[in-house]
């Protein structure tokens, strides 16, 4: 019997579909492809909160004895301008105080002056029995701290009174147009009857004399230590002990002609840092740039002599350690662009800084009012 054979182009078909399915399957190498891992998203950093705004903190007289902020009569008041980071953009600081049932400011700056040419000053009588003297002067304004005024007549006759920072007392003189101007001021002194304090402006003077006796050698540029602060800047900059009675006017406005003084309306102003407008506005100026998240405070509480007067309640000034001060004031150098004692107004800034987040209220350190 013959076998069927199959077709040779079924033949041909088969081994060619044979070869094409062996070339096209994967060797077999013993190892398995790993899939690809699909890319890990890492978490974004979130930013810092922001700290731009406008924040305002407060110190107030009687706080320290539990007063509140309604019931008191003077505050200082701190606005502070911060960006992003807490960088202070701008910086204002006031001293709010209530006279006659009125707020006003103490850096104000306005008064109210009048001159009497007639009248002779007479020395107040210091000390716990004090009596006021009489006084060539009328003024009336918030504060007389490094308060000046001056006058001269139609006939040449110059008064002047200045408010001294250490006693807080006006001193007045009284020049007439034949006085010899070419006199040192340090020749004008309380004991030469040439310069005469009537008028107690405060009775929170550094000094507190009980009588003129013990002042009678003492000029206004040497009353005390702390008279630097008269002239080591402001009107008085270029006066002096060895300045002329004339050089003293002059710096004030007063013009001369002839060795004579010209007429000249009463004017007013304030001498060395400028009163209080000045130290305020010295605070202000080297807060701005300053960092609000690292100075969060207008005094270094860590120095000694000021943290031993910090107690347990955070309250400056009630109980003081051997060798602490009640005190924070550096004339010379300052402290945060100032000249006057200035831990209440440190309390006000640092308010600020609670109202912005960067303290917390138990972290204020209460100063005097």
């Amino acid at each position: 019997m013959r076998k069927k054979l199959l077709p040779l182009s079924l033949v041909v078909l088969l081994l060619i579909t044979l070869g094409l399915t062996t070339a096209c399957s994967p060797a077999d190498t013993g190892t398995t492809e790993a899939p690809e891992s699909p890319a890990t998203e890492q978490p974004a950093t979130p930013a810092p909160p922001s700290l731009a705004g406008h924040y305002v903190g407060y110190s107030w007289r009687g706080e320290a004895d539990g007063g509140s902020f309604e019931e008191s009569d003077q505050y200082v008041e701190t606005i502070l301008e911060l960006d992003d980071d807490g960088i202070i953009t701008d910086a204002t600081m006031r001293f709010f105080v209530l006279m006659d049932g009125y707020w006003t400011t103490r850096q104000s700056g306005n008064a109210y002056l009048k001159a009497d040419f007639s009248v002779e000053p007479v020395a107040a009588v210091p000390g716990d029995d004090y009596k006021r003297g009489t006084s060539m002067f009328t003024v009336y304004t918030a504060d007389m701290m490094s308060f000046y005024a001056v006058a001269a007549d139609d006939n040449g006759t110059v008064i002047v009174g200045m408010v001294d920072p250490v006693t807080r007392y006006l001193y007045e003189s009284k020049f007439e147009a034949d006085f010899d101007f070419s006199m040192p001021v340090g020749d004008v002194t309380i004991g030469s009857g040439l310069l005469i304090p009537t008028v107690r402006t405060s009775s929170g003077g550094l000094m507190k004399p009980a009588s003129w006796d013990e002042l009678a050698d003492k000029n206004f540029f040497n009353i005390d230590i702390w008279s630097h602060v008269v002239n080591d800047m402001g009107i008085l900059a270029e006066i002096d002990e060895s300045s002329s009675i004339q050089e003293f006017l002059e710096a004030m406005g007063v013009e001369f002609a002839d060795g004579v003084p010209q007429s000249k309306d009463a004017s007013y102003g304030y001498f060395g840092l400028g009163g209080w407008a000045g130290n305020y506005d010295a605070i202000a100026q080297n807060l701005i740039g300053q960092d609000a998240t690292q100075m969060t405070s207008l005094v270094d509480w860590s120095v000694s002599r000021y943290a031993g007067a910090v107690n347990d309640d955070n309250i400056f000034g009630v109980d003081v350690e051997s060798g602490a001060t009640r005190t924070v004031q550096n004339s010379i150098d300052g402290i945060s662009g100032a000249t006057v004692r200035i831990s209440r107004e440190s309390t006000s800034f640092q308010r600020a800084l609670v109202d912005a987040g960067i303290l917390s209220e138990d972290e204020v350190i209460i100063g005097r009012f």
